[in-house]
């Protein structure tokens, strides 16, 4: 008989929606409460072989509370490439809900390639990444009953990234300028804020009456070539038009800062649902961290977001999984001369929003804090 080892998963995918942050506690310790401290920091595999760890428990059962790519990240030394694991397409794969909490996944080791499998089903697992799952059933006379489904484990809690997929975050100068704007307010008071009624120039009826208030913030400038990227739009809330016209009415449904004269409006963006599929990068990619997710964070730890000074325009996608690398300075050699340590990866992020010459991270491992200006490339 084929000798089967039990594994964990080793796929990366995202489902926003429907999330829990919370960890409940379980018999069963989530995986990344346990994972190795350095499992971020090893050195990048070289070729593209199914890395694996070196320590693999002999059994592993999904509990509520894990995370995806904290188990990947325990078992596999290149979690990226859960693709080939698998042995599946990544361009055709249509589910992202494909392991729940009481699955069990082994390691089949009998061919050329390691295989995961998913214990108990028919054809190992494969066709819940296509959208489907096929079942064998022994039909029999009887009562059948069937409790409330539970749900999917996420990648990474999906709180940690919520706030940056619905709001526009970055724009660019024309973007500004042609924004509708607010022009006056009821009884002309100062601040506006929920539950008030305001005026505002240029909305389009096309584009539908919810919409979203935003200021300019912060500029962005590529720190190598000092070039302006874009400018960072804080959300300062929500609205509905209730009258359109060349002064159009709103009504402002819900206000996190205070709105005033001046600031813009642009159209609400849908949720971001589609699955992410997490990947390295087609062609290589180097850049750096411009910020954290605001001025007051200086160091970004596990799960904190950063800006990249890369987009699409660079050839990055949505689902990229990117090395951070830092050099611990230079080294003096004789006199004046000095020359600078090579710089060692320490974790990894994966990007989850992608604007045309920028885009969004998240620190998915790190064995230490990152810092603005530290670079990322292929892993």
């Amino acid at each position: 008989m084929p000798r089967i080892i039990a594994v964990v998963p080793l796929i990366l995918w995202l489902g926003v929606a429907g999330m829990s942050w919370a960890q409940e506690e379980e018999a069963t310790a989530p995986a990344e409460a346990t994972a190795p401290a350095d499992a971020a920091a090893a050195p990048a595999p070289a070729g593209d072989q199914i890395m694996l760890q070196d320590d693999i428990p002999a059994r592993y059962v999904v509990v509520r509370g894990d995370t995806l790519w904290g188990i990947s990240s325990r078992f596999l030394k290149n979690p990226w490439k859960w693709p080939d694991l698998w042995g599946v397409n990544k361009d055709v794969v249509r589910n992202p809900h494909w392991i729940y909490p009481g699955d069990v996944l082994i390691l089949d080791l009998t061919g050329a390639t390691p295989r995961l499998r998913l214990e108990g089903a028919p054809d190992g697992g494969l066709s819940r990444w296509y959208g489907y799952e096929l079942q064998v059933s022994n039909l029999s006379p009887q009562m059948r009953s069937q409790g409330i489904a539970p749900l999917a484990i996420p990648t990474i809690p999906a709180k940690a990234i919520d706030p940056f997929l619905v709001r526009p975050l970055i724009v660019n100068p024309a973007q500004i300028a042609a924004a509708p704007k607010i022009v006056a307010n009821v009884d002309k008071r100062v601040v506006i804020s929920a539950g008030d009624t305001a005026y505002v120039m240029g909305l389009d009826q096309k584009k539908g009456q919810r919409w979203q208030v935003y200021r300019k913030g912060r500029v962005f400038q590529d720190p190598d070539t000092k070039d302006v990227l874009g400018f960072e739009a804080i959300y300062l809330g929500d609205a509905n038009v209730t009258g359109f016209g060349e002064i159009s009415t709103v009504y402002v449904v819900s206000a996190i800062q205070e709105i005033s004269l001046g600031d813009r409006l642009t159209v609400a963006p849908p949720l971001q649902s589609a699955p992410y599929v997490p990947r390295a990068p087609s062609r290589p990619v180097t850049g750096r961290i411009m910020a954290g997710s605001d001025d007051t964070v200086s160091e970004m730890g596990t799960y904190s977001v950063v800006i990249l000074n890369r987009g699409a325009r660079d050839g990055l996608e949505v689902g990229n999984v990117l090395g951070l690398y830092r050099s611990e300075g230079t080294i003096s050699i004789s006199g004046d001369e000095a020359l600078r340590l090579p710089e060692q990866r320490y974790g990894l992020m994966m990007v989850f929003r992608v604007f045309e010459r920028m885009s969004y991270g998240l620190i998915l491992a790190s064995n230490r804090p990152a810092n603005v200006l530290d670079t990322f490339r292929n892993p």
